[in-house]
């Protein structure tokens, strides 16, 4: 099949907050989408009543907002399709559901779970593969009266045509093959009306004009379902690829710990969302180059051709060098605000730009940068213990040597740096590590030349002084 126009979409289940493994399906689709010039749709899948909430809605359009993964369809959006939450398409289900029970290719269903339990229990019991046994579907039309004259309420079954394979190929896998004796009537509408997952998301991808499905592997059994509904209600199919899922160090699940983290919490933490873009792109699929992307380069690239197979191993230590590569690559401007209130509070504003500078190299959160500001513009100066060793080492007459220098050549770098060279005959981490250890109480850090161009004079003379 030739698509023409490329359409993906994003279809969570508004349950709880974003994750990881979420936003790389979100990424992956909207990557897909850009790169072709198609259209990125969102849809709200809403249909557990129980654990669907308003609040988690907002949060992940927030979320996806925040990561620049903004849709052209879906939720205060519109688009021809609308409404884009499940829970309003009630009334289009139904038109599908009248179809297939008046071409007898679905069924009322009104086995208790109780019974389909026990079903499930002795068929795993005798080594076979549990699957509805097809009990109500061989009812006759006065029985089911019955039924419904007792005030059963039953669920609607699909009916899976006999001796079928299913074939379809995979944008990740490959071809793919199932026989519809292995699959067993299936659900799609549950006894208190609302659709099954396999029913509404099928249909809202056909009547959507999806063309492409980017999901997790958790949902390949799904497809040959979906394939079979549309087929039956003549609808067309997306084109279906499913991700190795993500897991954690150790090869299992992740944990909150990793990779499940919410992306409000990376968000709280300080992580830009470049930083959580460049990662996850590359967490299962593979770019020819290994370099910090802007977020039109990681769509101009992406191939479904470079997904993997093989479980995606989720791994902090790249997540936080891709947060490096976000701070080197942001705006001053950005990291100024990014930095946050506190280091506004201490940073006088005409420096901003300026500290901004000189502490990206040495912060890769919003609280390195805040330490940097207490140490340059805090009240009072605590050296840590190895400044301390280092200002003693050198001794007093060393920094009475470094004031007259500065008092000499001011900010200068290189003129001050040569003066105390001349007068003290050091070099090297001899005569840098305690200048910088007197300056910012610490040994290593920031570049001296911006911090003696940063730092008001009279705290430079003050800490100097205090060394002497």
């Amino acid at each position: 099949m030739t698509i023409t126009h490329v359409k993906t979409r994003f279809a969570p289940s508004p349950t709880g907050f974003l994750h990881l493994g979420n936003v790389r399906t979100a990424l992956f689709n909207a990557l897909l989408a850009r790169r072709d010039g198609g259209r990125f749709l969102l849809r709200i899948e809403d249909t557990d009543r129980e654990r669907s909430r308003p609040e988690f809605v907002d949060a992940l359009l927030e979320d996806l907002r925040w990561l620049g993964l903004d849709w052209r369809e879906g939720p205060e959006v519109g688009g021809p399709q609308a409404p884009y939450a499940q829970s309003e398409r009630t009334a289009i289900y139904a038109r599908y559901y009248r179809r297939l029970e008046s071409s007898e290719q679905s069924y009322p269903c009104f086995c208790t779970p109780a019974e389909l339990a026990l079903s499930r229990k002795a068929q795993l019991a005798a080594g076979r593969p549990p699957r509805y046994t097809g009990t109500c579907a061989r009812l006759r039309p006065d029985e089911r009266q019955a039924r419904l004259g007792r005030g059963l309420q039953p669920t609607l079954r699909f009916r899976v045509p006999a001796g079928r394979a299913v074939e379809f190929t995979d944008l990740v896998r490959g071809p793919q093959r199932f026989a519809s004796a292995d699959i067993g009537d299936f659900v799609i509408r549950r006894a208190d009306g609302t659709p099954q997952f396999f029913f509404a998301n099928a249909v809202d991808d056909a009547l959507m004009g999806i063309t492409q499905v980017l999901r997790g592997e958790d949902h390949l059994a799904n497809t040959p379902r979906q394939v079979l509904l549309l087929e039956a209600l003549e609808l067309s199919a997306p084109r279906y690829g499913h991700l190795a899922l993500i897991v954690g160090a150790d090869g299992g699940p992740l944990s909150k710990r990793a990779g499940d983290l919410s992306v409000r919490e990376l968000r709280a933490s300080g992580y830009l969302p470049e930083a959580v873009l460049n990662y996850l792109a590359r967490l299962g699929h593979a770019y020819a180059r290994d370099v910090w992307m802007a977020p039109e380069e990681l769509a101009a690239e992406f191939s479904t051709a470079h997904l993997g197979r093989a479980p995606a191993r989720y791994d902090e230590a790249q997540l936080l060098h891709w947060q490096s590569e976000a701070v080197q690559h942001a705006a001053s401007e950005r990291l100024w605000e990014w930095a946050g209130a506190a280091v506004r509070a201490r940073v006088p504003a005409p420096l901003g730009a300026e500290f901004i500078e000189a502490v990206r190299p040495n912060s890769r959160f919003p609280n390195d940068a805040l330490f940097w500001a207490d140490r340059l513009f805090g009240a009072g100066l605590t050296p840590s213990a190895e400044s301390e060793a280092a200002i003693g080492a050198a001794g007093a007459g060393f920094f009475a040597h470094a004031l007259a220098a500065y008092l000499q050549h001011g900010a200068d770098y290189p003129a001050l740096v040569a003066g105390l060279r001349q007068r003290t005959g050091l070099k090297g981490k001899n005569l840098f590590m305690p200048l910088r250890a007197a300056l910012t109480g610490e040994t290593h850090g920031p570049e001296l030349a911006r911090i003696l161009a940063l730092l008001p004079p009279d705290t430079i003379r003050r800490r100097l002084r205090a060394c002497c």
